[in-house]
C-alpha cells in the first residue's frame, strides 16, 4: 500500500515542480539590438540589452555570440595582452555553454564554429599561429557539418564563403598551417559564389548578417580578387553608416584608401562620430594621420600624437614616429626627423612589417631622399600625377648607387602603373627586379607581383604566372608575407580562369 502512495505522491511533485526550459538560439528583438550595439562599438548599450535579455529571455543561447563579438572587437582593437590572456577564459565558458543548447538549430553548430573563426583572427593578431590554425580548423569541421544537416542556412555558407575563397592564398611560409587544415580547400572563384549567394539572399530577405556580409566580400574582392573597383561599389552601394558606426567608418577609410580615394577617406575620418558612447579607436586616429600624410598636409601629426597616447597594442608604434618623422622632412625640418626617429628606436615594437621597417630606418640613421619620399607617399594617397611630376624631372643618377636608384626605378614604376601607362611602368618593374633581385629590399618582389597583375589584366596568362612565380621566388626582409600571398592570389586566380 506505500508504494503506490509513493508513486503517486511523486507524480504530483513532479507536477508541481516547474520545467526545466530548453537552451535555444534566436536573434529577437532585443539581441538584434544588442548585436546592433556591440558591433557599433557602443559597448555599454550592448551589456545593458544583454542584461535585459539574460533577465528576461534567460534560455536564449544567442547572447554568448553576441558576447564573444564585443571580445573580439576589443582584443582586435586594443591588443592589450593582459586583456588577452583574460578573456580567453571567456572563449572556453561560452563554448561549454553552446554545446548545452538545442542541437537541432541551425544556429547550434554555427555559433560554436563562428566563436572559433573570431578567436583564430584574435590569435593571430597576438602572433599565436599555432592556436589561430586549430581554431579554422575545429571551426571548418563544424561548419561543414552543420551544412550537412542545414545546406541552406545563410550564415554558415557566409564562413564557409570566405574560408573556401582564402585556403589557397595562404603564403608557403604557412604550410605547416594548412596542414592542421585538413580537408579543408576550395578557391576563390568558389568562396566568391557562395557570398554572392548570400548577398542575393539578404536583398531579399531579413538577414542579421547582411552588414557583416558586405564587409567580407567587399575584402575578398579587394585582397584575394584584385578588383578595387568592384571593392569600393560593393561597400559605398551598401547600408553601412560611417558618421554613425565607427566600424564602418574604419571599412569604408580603409578601402577608400586602398583604393586611390585618400580625400575621400579623410572626409569619412574627420566626420566621423566620437564619444564616450563608442569604444575607444585610436587607430582611426593613424589613418587620418596617414591619409593627411600621403596628401602632403602639415597637419598629419596631431593625429599620430592623439594614436601614440591613447593606443596601448604593440603594432604601429614604431610607424607612427616614423610617419611623424617624415612629416617634418616634408615641411623642411630635419631636425624634427632625428628626433621622432629617436622616439621610434625607444618606443614600440619591431615585429609587423611596417615596424620594422621603420626601426631599420631609426637604425641607420640616414633620412630618406626627400623626393623618394614625397613620391611614395603621393603614390600611396592615389595621387599618381603629382608623385611622377616629382620624379620626372629626375634620372636615376640623382639619387644614391645603389639603394636609391633601385628605389628610384621602383617607385617610378609604381606611379606609371597608377596612371595606366603600363608598357612603361614594365620596363621599370624589370629594371627594379634586375638590380634588386640580390638585396634585402622588397622592390624586387612587389615588382613582379605588380608585372603579374598587368599582365593578368590584359589576357597574358602565361607572362602572369611567370611573374607570380618569380615573386615567389624571392625573400625579402620587409613584407614578404604579404607579398607572397598576394602573388599565390594571383595564381590561384589564374587557375580559376584556366578551369
Amino acid at each position: 500500500m506505500l508504494r503506490p502512495c509513493l508513486v503517486f505522491f511523486l507524480s504530483i511533485l513532479t507536477f508541481a515542480l516547474p520545467l526545466r526550459a530548453a537552451k535555444y538560439f534566436a536573434f529577437t528583438p532585443i539581441a538584434r539590438q544588442a548585436y546592433d550595439h556591440a558591433t557599433s562599438l557602443r559597448f555599454g548599450e550592448a551589456y545593458a540589452a544583454m542584461a535585459q535579455m539574460k533577465l528576461e529571455d534567460p534560455n536564449n543561447l544567442i547572447v554568448l555570440h553576441i558576447e564573444n563579438y564585443i571580445d573580439f572587437f576589443t582584443l582586435y582593437i586594443e591588443e592589450d595582452e593582459a586583456t588577452y590572456r583574460q578573456l580567453k577564459k571567456n572563449r572556453d565558458q561560452r563554448l561549454d555553454k553552446v554545446k548545452a543548447g538545442d542541437r537541432s538549430s541551425p544556429y547550434y553548430l554555427f555559433v560554436q564554429a563562428d566563436i572559433r573563426l573570431q578567436w583564430a583572427l584574435a590569435r593571430l593578431r597576438f602572433e599565436d599561429y599555432l592556436g589561430a590554425f586549430t581554431e579554422v580548423s575545429k571551426a571548418y569541421r563544424l561548419l561543414k557539418e552543420n551544412e550537412e544537416l542545414f545546406p541552406g542556412f545563410m550564415p554558415n555558407k557566409k564562413d564557409l564563403g570566405i574560408l573556401h575563397a582564402m585556403v589557397g592564398t595562404i603564403p608557403d611560409s604557412y604550410k605547416w598551417g594548412v596542414k592542421l587544415l585538413g580537408g579543408l580547400d576550395g578557391t576563390i572563384a568558389q568562396g566568391k559564389k557562395e557570398v554572392e549567394e548570400v548577398l542575393a539572399y539578404a536583398q531579399k530577405n531579413d538577414f542579421i548578417f547582411k552588414e557583416e556580409t558586405v564587409v567580407l566580400y567587399a575584402y575578398l574582392l579587394l585582397h584575394l580578387d584584385n578588383k578595387e573597383e568592384e571593392a569600393w561599389r560593393a561597400i559605398t552601394g551598401s547600408t553601412l553608416r560611417p558618421e554613425e558606426n565607427p566600424m564602418h567608418c574604419f571599412v569604408m577609410a580603409n578601402i577608400a584608401m586602398r583604393t586611390g580615394r585618400n580625400n575621400r577617406a579623410i572626409q569619412l575620418l574627420e566626420q566621423r562620430r566620437q564619444g564616450n558612447a563608442f569604444f575607444p579607436f585610436p587607430y582611426l586616429d593613424y589613418m587620418l594621420g596617414l591619409a593627411k600624410l600621403r596628401r602632403l598636409d602639415r597637419d598629419a601629426n596631431p593625429h599620430f600624437q592623439r594614436f601614440v597616447a591613447h593606443y596601448q597594442g604593440r603594432n604601429f608604434i614604431k610607424e607612427a614616429y616614423q610617419k611623424m618623422a617624415w612629416q617634418e622632412l616634408v615641411k623642411g625640418n630635419p631636425e624634427g626627423y632625428q628626433r621622432y626617429m629617436k622616439a621610434c628606436l625607444a618606443n614600440g615594437y619591431a615585429i609587423a612589417g611596417g615596424d620594422k621597417n621603420a626601426q631599420q630606418e631609426a637604425e641607420q640613421g640616414a633620412a630618406p631622399n626627400l623626393s623618394l619620399l614625397k613620391a611614395r607617399l603621393l603614390f600611396d594617397g592615389g595621387y599618381f600625377q603629382k608623385g611622377y611630376q616629382e620624379l620626372a624631372a629626375r634620372g636615376p643618377g640623382n639619387f644614391s648607387y645603389p639603394d636609391g636608384q633601385l628605389e628610384y626605378y621602383y617607385r617610378m614604376g609604381r606611379l606609371l602603373h597608377g596612371l595606366r601607362r603600363y608598357e612603361e611602368a614594365l620596363g621599370y618593374y624589370q629594371f627594379t627586379i634586375e638590380k634588386g633581385a640580390n638585396t634585402p629590399h622588397f622592390y624586387a618582389c612587389n615588382a613582379a607581383l605588380q608585372m603579374g597583375l598587368i599582365y593578368e589584366s590584359k589576357g597574358k596568362l602565361s607572362e602572369a604566372r611567370e611573374a607570380f612565380e618569380k615573386c615567389l621566388s624571392f625573400n625579402p626582409e620587409e613584407y614578404r608575407t604579404g607579398l607572397h600571398q598576394k602573388a599565390k592570389s594571383g595564381l590561384a586566380r589564374l587557375e580559376d580562369v584556366i578551369k
